[in-house]
This record gives C-alpha cells, sequence and structure tokens, in this order.
C-alpha cells in the first residue's frame, strides 16, 4: 500500500518567502526522507510565511485537514518549522494527525513524548501555583467560589468535550467543503464526478475507502 505524505514548509519573513531561502532546502529535505520510504510519494505542499511563535497557522490548519481527510502523514524538513511550543506539539500528536521531522524521523513518537512530559510538568506547576493563591485569598478572608460551583463545573467540562468533538468534525466538514469546491471550479458538478476526483486526490472516504456518488451526496447533504 502507497504511503502518503504532505509536506508543510514555513519561512519567518516575506523577503525569505520571495526569494526562497530556506524553501528550497526545507523541499530537499522532505523529497529525500519521501524518496528513503520504500512505496511512498509527496501529494500535496502547503507553504507558509509566518513566525514560528505564532500557532494559528492558517496553510499548518489546512496541510493537517488535509492529511487527515487523505489519511497521509504530514512530513516537515526540521522540527522547529512546525512549532517551537511544547504545549502545541503535544495538541497535535492527540490530534490524530501523523507528523514527521526529516532531520529527526522518530521526533513523531520519541520527542513528541518528551515534550509532553515537559508541558504536563509546566501545567502541574502552574496548577499548584494557582493552588497556593487561591489559599492565600482565602486566609484574607476573600470569598471564593458559590454554592453550585461543582455543578456548574461539571457543565462546563461536558460542554468543552462537546465543542470540541463539534469543532474537530466541523474542521473535517470545512476541509471537504473546500475540496469539493475546487473540483466544481473545474467543471466537475455531478456526484459521480466528485467521487472519482476525490479518490484521484487521495482524500479517503466517510469509512476510509474509496468515494461513491452515494457518499458523495450524503456527505455534501450534512455539509
Amino acid at each position: 500500500m502507497c504511503e502518503k505524505f504532505i509536506s508543510y514548509r514555513r519561512v519567518s519573513t516575506d523577503k525569505q518567502g520571495e526569494s526562497g531561502l530556506g524553501l528550497d532546502a526545507q523541499q530537499a529535505a522532505v523529497n529525500a526522507y519521501v524518496a528513503s520510504r520504500p512505496d511512498s510519494r509527496l501529494i500535496a505542499d502547503f507553504i507558509e510565511i509566518e513566525s514560528g511563535g505564532r500557532d494559528d497557522r492558517p496553510q499548518l490548519a489546512a496541510a493537517m485537514d488535509r492529511a487527515r481527510l487523505a489519511g497521509a502523514t504530514l512530513v516537515i524538513a526540521k522540527l522547529d518549522r512546525l512549532s517551537r511550543d511544547a504545549a502545541f506539539l503535544l495538541g497535535l500528536a492527540k490530534s490524530g494527525v501523523r507528523f514527521v521531522a526529516a532531520d529527526m524521523p522518530h521526533a513523531d513518537a520519541l520527542t513528541v513524548g518528551i515534550l509532553a512530559v515537559v508541558a504536563e510538568n509546566e501545567r502541574r506547576l502552574i496548577s499548584e501555583r494557582t493552588k497556593a493563591a487561591l489559599q492565600a485569598a482565602k486566609a484574607r478572608g476573600v470569598r471564593l467560589g458559590n454554592p453550585n460551583g461543582a455543578a456548574h463545573l461539571q457543565g462546563d467540562v461536558k460542554a468543552r468535550a462537546v465543542a470540541t468533538l463539534k469543532a474537530k468534525a466541523q474542521s473535517v466538514a470545512d476541509g471537504l467543503k473546500v475540496i469539493v469546491e475546487a473540483i466544481k471550479a473545474e467543471g466537475v458538478t455531478s456526484a459521480n464526478g466528485i467521487a472519482g476526483a476525490l479518490n484521484a486526490r487521495d482524500i479517503e472516504g466517510p469509512r476510509g475507502g474509496q468515494w461513491t456518488a452515494r457518499s458523495v451526496l450524503n456527505v455534501m447533504a450534512r455539509l
């Protein structure tokens, strides 16, 4: 079975993007890694000009959506091209999108695991500092919370969980909608034609198989 990859390349400045500095080197590293994998191919490439300190990057989000839809692996040249933020990397690992760094092929399993421990430790320290601050406030006579606090907290947790699931499903739907609109713009409007175009783009069907006219109609009805 062919192993599919989606590449993501990033530079920090417009000047670097226009000159190709950094982008070409990243592409060479990605191409070399994909070529080293038996029976594999690169099916899409995403480029972003944005600082590594920011995590709200539309091209990265689009690359992740495409990788999720295609059942592909997100490949980057270097780990710092993705993010230097440990919590963000942990979130990416939990998102279900497979990724690998060409300069550190085991980063998806080993390095992210280490970063996850670091992030978890930081969260623990923040929690401890918060509890200490609340205890100090209580000692000063500050009234904390309300009688229904626990019930409200449970409701908030459930609401956040539902919202997260809905947001993830909407992200997949939005990504598919963009691709279908692009297919229609090429003059392909029938359900059979769209199904064939989705299969040609290596986009996995709703249950991981091939797209059919019926599955296209079902998904488009939900969209």
